[in-house]
C-alpha cells in the first residue's frame, strides 16, 4: 500500500519556530510529528510513502536519512509550491498500477486506524473516501454532508453559511481515477479543486480517533497534554485484549 504525506506547508502561524524547523519536524513529546507518522504508516501496512518538501528541505532529507527501511520513503521537493491536488498530478506515476492509496496531510497529529479506513473504502466502492470529524469552527473547514449510505452528497470549502459540522480530516483513501480530476492549474487543491468534483462519488467515514492540526501554537500545546494521555490509553486498551 502506498501513501501521499504531504508535508511541503511552511507553517506560517507557528514562526518563528517554523523559521528554523520545517513544519513536519516540529516535535511533539519530544519527537518529530514525521516520526509519529511513519510509525503510523507502519503499523497500518503502508510500505511506501512519497513526501513533498519545500520549505527547509534539507533537515527532513537528513531526518529519512536516519528513518527505518519501511516504510519506503520517496521525497520530493518542490521548488514552488503546487499545491495539495498539484502535488499529486505532478506525482502521478508514484501509484500508477496502484488500486488505491492514501493522501494524508502531514500537519495532523493522528492514530487514525488507516487499515480500517482502507476496508470502509473497499466496502463502499467509491472513487474517494474522506475522513471526517465533528468541529466547532465550520466556516474554517471543509464541510460534507452524507447521506443514510454514508455518501458524501454536499461539500463546499471554508463555506460562508456552513450546512453541517463534519469536516473533512485531510486524510483519504482514493482510486487512481480522481488524479484525472485534477485541473492543469499553477497551484491546484484538493478541497477547493478536487473533492467538489466527487460530490455522490465519494464516501465519509467517522471512525474514534485522535486528530489534531498542531498549526498553530495553542493547538501544539494542546497536542503536547493530550497526546500523552492518548499513547497510554491505546495502550492500556491493547494490553487488555492480549
Amino acid at each position: 500500500m502506498k501513501a501521499f504525506l504531504l508535508a511541503a506547508g511552511v507553517g506560517a502561524r507557528l514562526r518563528p519556530l517554523t523559521d528554523r524547523i520545517p513544519k513536519c519536524l516540529v516535535p511533539v513529546c519530544g519527537r518529530p510529528l514525521l516520526a509519529w507518522w511513519l510509525d503510523l504508516l507502519r503499523a497500518q501496512g503502508v510500505d511506501e510513502v512519497l513526501i513533498n518538501t519545500h520549505h527547509l528541505p534539507e533537515p527532513v532529507r537528513d531526518f529519512v536519512r536516519t528513518c527505518p527501511p519501511v516504510p519506503r520513503i520517496h521525497l520530493v521537493h518542490e521548488p514552488v509550491l503546487l499545491g495539495s491536488a498539484g502535488t499529486l498530478r505532478s506525482q502521478a506515476a508514484f501509484v500508477r498500477g496502484e488500486s488505491e492509496f492514501f493522501v494524508l496531510y502531514a500537519d495532523n497529529l493522528t492514530d487514525y486506524p488507516l487499515a480500517d479506513f482502507l476496508a470502509f473504502h473497499r466496502r463502499h466502492g467509491g472513487l474517494l473516501s474522506m475522513a471526517l470529524f465533528h468541529t466547532n469552527v465550520p466556516r474554517q473547514c471543509g464541510i460534507a454532508e452524507l447521506d443514510a449510505d454514508q455518501r458524501i452528497v454536499a461539500f463546499v470549502e471554508k463555506p460562508d453559511v456552513p450546512r453541517s459540522n463534519l469536516a473533512n480530516a485531510g486524510l483519504y483513501v482514493a482510486s487512481p481515477e480522481i488524479l484525472s480530476l485534477i485541473p492543469d492549474v499553477p497551484v491546484a487543491d484538493v478541497g477547493f479543486h478536487l473533492l467538489p468534483q466527487l460530490v455522490g462519488r465519494m464516501y465519509g467515514w467517522r471512525p474514534d480517533a485522535f486528530l489534531m492540526d498542531i498549526g498553530t501554537p495553542e493547538n501544539l500545546h494542546r497536542a503536547e497534554e493530550l497526546w500523552p494521555h492518548r499513547l497510554q490509553s491505546r495502550q492500556t486498551s491493547s494490553e487488555g485484549k492480549s
